[in-house]
């Protein structure tokens, strides 16, 4: 800058020379002369060019970055705001303009704070560092998580999206435990997922044991009194993370991710799959995979993410061979007692001849021959219905299962769906259609107007239909007469007659029905004659 404003006043400066300069500081050509303008006028800005004085710049104040949070990190928003309120103020304030605005927001707030002002909280934590919890031992540590696959899938005629629950080991990167299920999960699908996980022998493969602990996410089929109980029977602790927090549960997260990529971004009825058009729709002609082929491919790739991948963690070891290189024991659990711990327990019932009576259904079994008498203890799996496991009540011994007597045939239950579903679609479309309205299309500031008209006869029909929906209009109030007052009682006569009572009640002949005033001792007083020796 110096050898430039001596160039300057030897009058020797060129175009070209302020260029060269504008390249080397990688600014434009305007800001060079700008600065040489100010330097001649201050020693101090040719020293330092383009420095500013402490305190004299813009900053993004609060009320910035509540306007960027409200126009979803919008600048230029921001900026038409800020200028109409400086116009607003008395008198009339400087606004900064567009360039200093956005010099600011780059140099006061993170790129975190930016992603979160404008899109969540969400997109700010994709800019934070997290620390690496550091690798134990297997079965030191469990993740467990619901996953809902983007995948349309048939199941009974119906596109739906299964999910999918797993346990994975934190220290292998093993799948331990896998469930599928149709529609929404529930501790049902919990307890599936971890009976596969724990389970040691075929098909679930040598990973399983009973972990020490096993970390959810506030779930409440996790957290439900079921799944909390046979985690406690098993000595397994639960780490109920805070809500938010994916960070703090990664493994299982990055699991869902490679799930994704990795298996179901290739299978027919991708539902995140790019589709031309403005809308995402599916193919018409597109096969969907039945419920049972997704389950066997997501089984066939959970046994290949065990034995043949090498996730980056491992550094170049398979889960397996992880989990056979760790010399820690495994504490493993009898299939049977698996099963009883991981049921629902229903509490005592006394066994009849009619069998167990559970939720105002009768279960029987082969094995209650001669047992009608004794009290049990009934387990069951949440929402498997058809079938109770029971239990000795004293002793805890195991004593069979029992099924539902009576049972509807598979015919039956499906035409009792199917009359279940068209009623629901009436109901839904009668909803609709009375809830549907249309307003007319404002182009001023006006109240909205209501569209449809009707006429007197149309309103007054709708109106006693409604009217005669009512039970409480429909009633007859003089069907049955009401039972006679006592003598003591001063009736009038119309209630008189209505009750049966004649005119024992009734104001004396001549009164026109009006009642006698009530003596002091709230008895009726005698009637009394004025002057003209008439009654009053």
């Amino acid at each position: 800058m110096r050898r430039l404003l001596a160039l300057r006043a030897g009058k020797e400066l060129t175009a070209g020379h302020v260029r060269v300069a504008a390249d080397a500081l990688a600014v434009s050509e305007r800001t060079v002369w700008r600065w040489l303008a100010a330097a001649e006028s201050d020693e101090a800005a040719g020293a330092s060019p383009g420095a500013r004085p402490r305190g004299t710049g813009f900053t993004v104040t609060p009320e910035v970055r509540g306007l960027l949070a409200l126009w979803k990190g919008n600048v230029r928003a921001v900026h038409r705001e800020l200028v109409l309120r400086a116009a607003r103020q008395s008198p009339p304030a400087d606004a900064p303009s567009l360039t200093t605005l956005h010099r600011a927001i780059r140099r006061d707030l993170t790129p975190g704070e930016r992603a979160g002002l404008a899109k969540g909280e969400r997109a700010a934590r994709k800019h934070d560092v997290f620390l690496a919890r550091p690798r134990g031992w297997r079965n030191q540590a469990w993740e467990t998580d619901h996953m809902q696959a983007p995948v349309l899938v048939d199941v009974d005629g119906t596109a739906r999206r299964p999910w999918i629950t797993w346990f994975t080991d934190c220290a292998t990167n093993a799948i331990t435990g896998v469930a599928v299920t149709p529609v929404h999960p529930s501790r049902e699908s919990v307890l599936a997922a971890l009976r596969s996980a724990v389970l040691r022998e075929d098909p679930y493969g040598p990973f399983g044991g009973l972990p020490e602990k096993v970390r959810v996410d506030r779930g409440k089929d996790f957290l439900s009194k079921t799944v909390t109980a046979a985690f406690h029977v098993l000595d397994v602790t639960v780490e109920d993370l805070p809500a938010y927090t994916p960070h703090l549960k990664g493994t299982v997260e990055g699991l869902n991710r490679a799930a994704e990529i990795m298996l179901l971004a290739a299978l027919p009825g991708y539902a995140r799959q790019p589709r031309p058009g403005k809308r995402p729709s599916r193919p018409k002609d597109e096969v969907l995979l039945g419920f049972e082929d997704f389950t066997a491919r997501l089984l066939a790739w959970t046994l290949w993410w065990n034995t043949e991948h090498c996730p980056a963690p491992l550094r170049g070891r398979t889960p397996i061979e992880a989990w056979q290189d760790d010399p820690t024991p495994l504490r493993d659990v009898p299939a049977a007692d698996l099963w009883t711990f991981t049921l629902e327990d229903a509490g005592t019932r006394t066994l009849t001849t009619r069998g167990v009576r559970f939720k105002r259904r009768d279960y029987v079994g082969p094995w209650m021959t001669g047992q009608a008498g004794i009290r049990v203890r009934v387990r069951f799996m949440p929402h498997h219905d058809h079938r109770i496991e029971v239990y000795h009540a004293a002793t805890g011994r195991y004593l069979g299962p029992a099924d539902l007597a009576d049972q509807a045939t598979e015919e039956q239950a499906s035409a009792v769906r199917k009359a279940r579903a068209a009623r629901a679609r009436r109901l839904k479309k009668d909803l609709q259609a009375s809830q549907r309205e249309r307003y007319a299309a404002a182009t001023q500031a006006e109240a909205p107007q209501r569209l449809g008209a009707l006429t007197t006869a149309q309103a007054g029909a709708e109106l006693a239909q409604a009217t005669d929906s009512d039970l409480s209009d429909l009633a007859l109030p003089d069907l049955i007469p009401p039972a006679a007052p006592p003598d003591r009682w001063r009736t009038p006569a119309s209630l008189a007659a209505l009750t049966g009572s004649g005119q024992r009640n009734a104001a004396p002949p001549g009164q026109g029905g009006a009642h006698a005033p009530d003596a002091p001792d709230g008895q009726t007083a005698p009637p009394t004659t004025d002057q003209d020796g008439d009654a009053s």
